[in-house]
């Protein structure tokens, strides 16, 4: 799963084994290691009642939270992801994007991705 931040955002980005682990089990998670015992922790649930998507960082570890319905339409159809908007404080908002990972058109050296969905811009 791939994590990027940028100001009050954040896209999880899930290969087709991360999807279908999502939809089999609820959880997929991940994690930065800045050495043996610091980490920035991330995870993507599957929550009964959540809005769209919502998400919590607490003791180094960011919860994103994610419908049972949104997980089952991204892992059944064609839809690319799921995006929302979360008011943190005093009228901030975080947006919030998980989406399917799609393999490069052009590969980069050093970047694996055997298991990202078909890029339809590739004509795959």
């Amino acid at each position: 799963m791939k994590l990027r931040i940028r100001g009050d955002s954040l896209r999880l980005r899930l290969s087709q084994g991360e999807l279908q682990a999502l939809a089999e089990h609820g959880r997929v998670a991940d994690a930065v290691r800045f050495g043996p015992s610091n980490a920035l922790r991330y995870a993507l649930v599957r929550a009964a009642g959540a809005n769209v998507l919502s998400a919590d960082f607490a003791d180094g570890a960011i919860e994103v939270r994610i419908a049972p319905e949104a997980v089952e339409r991204m892992a059944t159809t064609d839809d690319v992801g799921v995006s929302g908007v979360q008011v943190v404080d005093g009228g901030t908002t975080l947006a919030l994007l998980v989406e399917k990972d799609f393999k490069c058109v052009v590969p980069r050296s050093g970047e694996q991705d055997s298991d990202g969905f078909p890029n339809p811009a590739a004509g795959c």
